[in-house]
């Protein structure tokens, strides 16, 4: 078995105890972006997995839609990431 060669780690620890690894991030070419996808694209870069640019690049992401996500996560916890829930974490 060969390993891919990348750059940074290839799993981190999350704070929890649990690990998060490259393994669990989802598909380069996901079109549907559930709240667990994204709340796993948050924590991996937050915690050094990927970097912001490497994420947005790989997930085909605008900036400005990366950081909604973060935002509402460090404000509102993972459920801000609901599309039912977006508009009323917005409007706070």
């Amino acid at each position: 078995m060969y390993l891919k060669r990348v750059d940074g780690p290839r799993q981190v620890t999350l704070p929890d105890g649990s690990t998060l690894s490259r393994a669990d991030l989802p598909s380069p070419d996901t079109r549907r972006w559930v709240a667990s996808r994204k709340a796993v694209v948050v924590k991996a870069v937050v915690y050094g997995l990927l970097t912001e640019a490497e994420a947005m690049d790989r997930y085909a992401l605008s900036q400005e839609e990366f950081g909604l996500w973060r935002r509402a996560v460090e404000a509102h916890g993972e459920k801000a990431l609901r599309v039912t829930t977006i508009q009323k974490y917005r409007q706070l």
